[in-house]
């Protein structure tokens, strides 16, 4: 390898948080400096006269929505949790989620779950790890009121096809949101063919904006829903990173297709001895996620830092129905930009087999597609616990097809925020009383 090589960073952690441009970067510089010298009331009338319009004309571009429709927070979970909590669900109504979904917004599920006394089910994968939309075709009703899907998760590259869902959410009075965290800015994303209500991003990854920025797009539907009720609260980011925002947009072109370099990365994971690539699903995107039998994905990930490569790591608790059951703690996740090049693939090739030079390998499979579904947790009584009415559904075939349909309601932990960690853990909750 060059030496040159050698010197230069690489940066394979966009999923993580993306490389600021450098006029972003200048623009953030410049208006913190500003308040800081002048105080708050210059740049909150600049971004107000001046940055707002031109911003709003840039995410209804970037989302396919109307222009106006788009609200500012400190990200996209923040956005969630101050509209959701306030739809008007009662006991009638059923909640679906998937298996992919973020804790964030798996939390703001089950705590509206908790006090509209509705049930919360997931949706079943296929034995290759999509989405069964054949059983959601089949069970959808206008019982089921709030649909929440990730586009891209936290913790694997797998890409839930949304338009396609939302055609069979569409006959129904349901409200549809889709997480677009993990996959604005890397995919195509268009609020209009996707068909949804509500549609939450962050600025720092694959836009490469500043941190503590995310926006939502709220359809008028859910504004009508929400109007009674109003929201919670909603902290608007600082001004001048919502400057640096329109700076990022400003020089953002459209989403370039990364499948040759993922696939080159997902290469090598797979053919380095006693590594296991994390890809359910038939479709990828630019995130590549793995873990190794003879080294934890922490010291991984500084062993590859310290050869210049400088990529993520993913917990289980980020994805809590998905990872812990198929026994992952932690993973090591990658993600390309469409700026990354071929240069890079191999440069993070070369230092993965550095990196594990020399240590003893167990013999694991090179490749999980789609891991066998998690085994259910032990059913509790309807409605009982916390977390009762989270219901694991079979991924078995859909009723008419020879097969039973869901499975009883189970009782799972309750998603809670842990001292001293950045994310949520699953910790079990405790069952209320009069229930077994």
């Amino acid at each position: 390898m060059p030496h040159g090589d050698r010197d230069r960073q690489v940066h394979l952690d966009t999923a993580g948080l993306g490389r600021m441009p450098p006029a972003a970067r200048a623009e953030l510089t410049e208006w913190t400096r500003h308040e800081d010298r002048h105080g708050p009331h210059e740049v909150d009338e600049h971004v107000h006269h001046v940055v707002r319009p031109a911003l709003d004309a840039r995410l209804a571009a970037l989302l396919g929505a109307p222009a106006g429709a788009t609200v500012l927070a400190t990200g996209a979970a923040d956005a969630f949790a101050a509209l959701v909590p306030r739809l008007p669900l009662g006991p009638g109504d059923r909640i679906w989620t998937t298996p992919y979904e973020g804790v964030a917004n798996l939390t703001v599920l089950t705590a509206l779950r908790d006090r509209a006394r509705c049930r919360l089910e997931v949706v079943p994968l296929r034995p290759d790890g999509d989405l069964d939309l054949e059983w959601m075709a089949a069970h959808i009703d206008d019982d089921v009121a709030l649909v929440s899907v990730a586009h891209v998760p936290a913790g694997c590259g797998i890409v839930t096809p949304v338009e396609d869902i939302g055609r069979v959410l569409a006959p129904y009075r349901c409200l549809y949101a889709v997480d677009a965290s993990y996959s604005v800015g890397q995919l195509p994303v268009d609020a209009g063919r996707i068909g949804c209500q509500l549609l939450t991003g962050d600025a720092w990854r694959f836009l490469r904006g500043p941190e503590s920025v995310g926006f939502a797009y709220a359809s008028p539907e859910l504004r009508r829903a929400l109007a009674p009720y109003g929201t919670g609260p909603l902290l608007p980011p600082e001004a001048a990173r919502v400057v640096a925002l329109n700076a990022a947009l400003a020089g953002q072109g459209p989403p370039a297709p990364a499948g040759d370099l993922a696939a080159g990365l997902r290469a090598a994971v797979e053919g380095t001895p006693g590594a296991e690539l994390i890809a359910p699903g038939r479709v990828q995107s630019g995130i590549v996620t793995f873990r190794h039998a003879g080294m934890p994905a922490g010291r991984l990930r500084r062993a590859l830092a310290a050869r210049g490569v400088v990529v993520g790591k993913t917990v289980a608790q980020e994805t809590p129905l998905y990872l812990p059951g198929r026994g992952v703690t932690a993973a090591v996740r990658v993600s390309v930009h469409h700026d990354n090049s071929a240069r890079d693939a191999a440069r993070f090739a070369h230092a993965l087999q550095e990196a594990l030079a020399g240590r003893g390998h167990h013999a694991v499979p090179t490749a999980v597609r789609a891991a066998r579904p998690a085994p259910a947790p032990a059913a509790s009584a309807a409605g009982g616990g916390a977390a009762a009415g989270l219901r694991a559904v079979s991924a078995g075939p859909v009723p008419g097809a020879g097969a039973a349909g869901a499975a009883p309601a189970a009782r799972v932990p309750r998603p809670r925020r842990t001292a001293g960690r950045g994310h949520l853990a699953l910790v079990p909750a405790p069952a209320p009383h009069g229930t077994a």
